[in-house]
């Protein structure tokens, strides 16, 4: 029987870039001791007054058909969270509240960009932004990161890979897979290269939170900056965003697409055919979330960066290895080509030799091909084991 041409497009670029994590959950239940540093999932629980406050909304009925643009309080929790941070007064007409980041990114993309266009994609990239882009119809053209710049996507390097059928540079700080954050400077620049071709700016903010303070000073290098807060960008910049990295509540599937409010009028139509509507209850937990600080918020980032910097003292004098420091996020990026062997065959072997499981490089673009990225949300124990064992494969490769 015949299918639409988005299957084909698509084919191959879900759940198959996991491979390696699917075969590691199949071990596990089988009894065997694989330490899982594959996805990005906080073992932190979600902070008990939001599962309460969602206990209290499904008591109360909360469970009826809400609206195509969400609840009035979490709109009103949102718009009031990004006028304080933008400076400007952002309306709650300016977003769409969708079950997470993923998708509130297909929907701005199934929104912005067609067959023909062409999307400008930091190389690597977190894995699903390739099926993301393809499913439009569009075609991903990818910017490759270069680690003598943090991995931080330069302005000029966009410059050169626009062509006449640009229509989009796809933003993603902090960034998964390397933990680059993007400064106020880069994001102008960017800007810069926008505004000079006409093009959106799609920026997924899901680690907003997770800015890294500086080991030494105690102050973010880099702090947290926005294309969306440049009042010069806000006409041509979308976002998305959900709690799931930052409240620790990714089961709860509570995100959001924001833009500009003519923008966001014409895109709603089009979430309504998606998806008619989410769970109030849910929503009702997100507007106590947005409103206040939460301590999971801080306690995370600086489990995060602690963590990474002993991945650091731990994999960087092996022979064969190279870490890559991350500025934000929760994940460690570690070069692995100068044992002789890519990303990929190092993931296999280190799953079937040492029970470790990591994500190889390719899944996440051909620039991180020689790489594997370690989870940094795992307990202090198994990632000390983890790194051991990683270390323990190195040591025995670099000797052959």
């Amino acid at each position: 029987m015949r299918t639409a041409s988005i299957l084909d497009r698509v084919s191959g670029l879900g759940s198959d870039k996991w491979r390696v994590h699917f075969l590691a959950r199949q071990m596990k239940a089988r009894g065997e001791s694989v330490i899982l540093l594959t996805i990005g999932e906080p073992e932190q629980p979600t902070p008990d007054e939001l599962i309460e406050v969602a206990c209290r909304a499904l008591r109360a009925g909360r469970t009826g058909y809400s609206n195509g643009r969400g609840e009035p309080a979490v709109l009103q929790a949102l718009s009031a969270r990004y006028t304080r941070r933008t400076g400007r007064l952002i309306g709650t007409d300016q977003f769409i509240w969708v079950p997470g980041t993923q998708s509130a990114l297909y929907l701005l993309l199934m929104g912005l960009v067609q067959a023909g266009d062409d999307v400008l994609v930091a190389d690597p990239c977190y894995a699903t932004y390739h099926g993301l882009v393809r499913a439009t119809g569009a075609r991903l053209v990818p910017v490759a990161l270069r680690p003598e710049r943090g991995f931080r996507l330069d302005a000029d390097d966009l410059a050169r890979a626009v062509t006449p059928a640009t229509r989009l540079i796809f933003l993603n700080t902090p960034h998964n897979p390397t933990g680059a954050v993007l400064g106020r400077s880069d994001i102008r620049a960017i800007g810069q290269v926008a505004k000079a071709h006409d093009l959106w700016i799609l920026c997924d903010e899901v680690y907003e939170s997770l800015v890294f303070d500086d080991p030494d000073t105690g102050v973010p290098p880099t702090p947290f900056a926005s294309p969306f807060d440049e009042a010069d960008l806000a006409d041509r910049t979308v976002i998305a965003a959900s709690l799931s990295k930052s409240h620790a509540a990714p089961g709860f599937r509570a995100g959001w697409a924001a833009g500009p409010s003519d923008f966001i009028a014409k895109l709603l139509p089009l979430a309504e055919s998606m998806l008619f509507g989410a769970q109030p209850f849910i929503a009702d937990m997100a507007a106590e979330a947005l409103a206040r600080e939460f301590s999971v918020t801080g306690q995370m980032c600086q489990t995060y960066a602690r963590r990474a910097a002993h991945v650091a003292q731990q994999l960087d004098p092996v022979p064969g290895l190279r870490v890559h420091r991350p500025a934000g996020g929760m994940f460690v990026m570690v070069s692995v080509d100068e044992l002789g062997l890519d990303g990929e065959a190092f993931a296999m072997r280190l799953l079937n030799e040492a029970q470790v499981a990591v994500m190889p490089g390719c899944a996440f673009g051909q620039a991180s091909a020689g790489m594997v990225r370690l989870s940094l949300t795992v307990a202090d124990e198994a990632l000390e084991q983890g790194c051991e064992r990683i270390a323990a494969l190195a040591r025995s490769l670099a000797a052959v």
